[in-house]
């Protein structure tokens, strides 16, 4: 039995593993999220494209948009603390110089619950490494995971 679990272990490590893109990937939208944390316009600026775009829905409202550039003020002055987090390994997917990154996030302001929701990042590989095109999202307050 206990060779059975080792080959399972072998054979399926593989599955689980982060190539160095998918690393490099991931970090671009910690990058973001650390950001957000700081309150750093210029940190979320860097992650993104110059026409970089947010989406966003929030129950039966139509959805909404704004710019990087705007995102970025935004979450500069927003008072209190902010944290951004993946409750679980995004999923990553890449072809050529394009990923996406799958989420279920939640969101804390001064450390309480605030609202969770899936994130979709689009980015693009540039000379300076990859960039965030867009973020779509969702908002909900309910059926949150721990919450």
């Amino acid at each position: 039995m206990r060779l059975f679990t080792v080959f399972l272990l072998i054979a399926v490590a593989p599955q689980f593993a982060q190539t160095s893109e998918e690393k490099d990937i991931i970090a671009a939208v910690q990058k973001t999220f650390d950001g957000m944390a700081a309150k750093d316009a210029a940190m979320i600026r860097a992650t993104m494209l110059p026409d970089a775009r947010l989406y966003s829905v929030r129950g039966d409202t139509p959805p909404s948009t704004m710019t990087g550039e705007a995102f970025a003020t935004q979450i500069s002055a927003a008072k209190g603390d902010l944290i951004e987090r993946f409750t679980e390994k995004p999923a990553v997917s890449i072809r050529g110089r394009m990923a996406q990154v799958w989420g279920e996030y939640e969101f804390l302001r001064d450390g309480k619950f605030n609202h969770c929701g899936v994130d979709v990042f689009t980015l693009f590989k540039t000379p300076e490494g990859w960039k965030i095109a867009t973020i779509s999202y969702n908002s909900e307050t309910t059926g949150c995971k721990g919450h």
